[in-house]
């Protein structure tokens, strides 16, 4: 029988990441613990796709620590651009970026681009590790959706205020945190890992 950890560390100091897999974890009894708690500093992101970054990190976590560790990588794909910003999209205006300053770059991107044409898609992969080096765990979720031609909304995070969800009629900004996980790309793949990590110590 697989041993169930007391807790897992998660490769982000982001509150809303920690708050949604913490709920998730509860039905599971294990606890979670964020990686800046202990002292563990964010680990180079040198890969060139989602999959690979969420590894690194995860995998930094859980070497430094000895926990098990869960990570994930997302970006924006938008098809007018090629799929850009893609795993660049946390530094889309450059090393000293902000949401503002890649949600300003965007919207300059596509000036003149015509709403049918404005298609985007949010893509995440999450992955679970375990300090052991066993094979680790992953899994994917997409939030499929469209650019807006500026910004709406107050919540959220990234390129949310732009991010417009045919599904609710709404950006991103404003939905509430409930809705959001309920339909965005990062919430499905945690959803997915969560059920996988259920199945490991089951």
């Amino acid at each position: 029988m697989i041993v169930r950890p007391p807790k897992i560390v998660m490769a982000s100091g982001n509150l809303g990441k920690l708050r949604e897999i913490s709920s998730l974890l509860k039905g599971l009894g294990i606890g979670l613990v964020a990686q800046s708690e202990l002292g563990v500093e964010d680990a180079d992101e040198t890969g060139t796709t989602f999959r690979e970054n969420s590894l690194l990190k995860a995998r930094h976590a859980a070497a430094t620590t000895g926990l098990p560790a869960i990570a994930d990588d997302s970006g924006l794909l938008v098809n007018a651009l090629d799929g850009a910003p893609g795993v660049y999209s946390a530094r889309y205006a450059g090393p000293d970026a902000t949401d503002d300053k890649n949600i300003t770059k965007l919207l300059a991107a596509l000036e003149g681009t015509s709403q049918p044409h404005r298609g985007a898609t949010f893509h995440c992969v999450a992955s679970f590790v375990l300090p052991d080096g066993s094979p680790p765990l992953f899994a994917e979720g997409e939030w499929r959706g469209s650019i807006l031609t500026a910004r709406q909304g107050d919540g959220g995070f990234g390129y949310d205020p732009v991010f417009f969800d045919p599904e609710s009629g709404c950006s991103a900004a404003e939905l509430t945190a409930a809705e959001k996980s309920a339909r965005s790309h990062r919430g499905k793949a945690l959803r997915q890992l969560i059920a996988l990590i259920e199945r490991h110590y089951s």
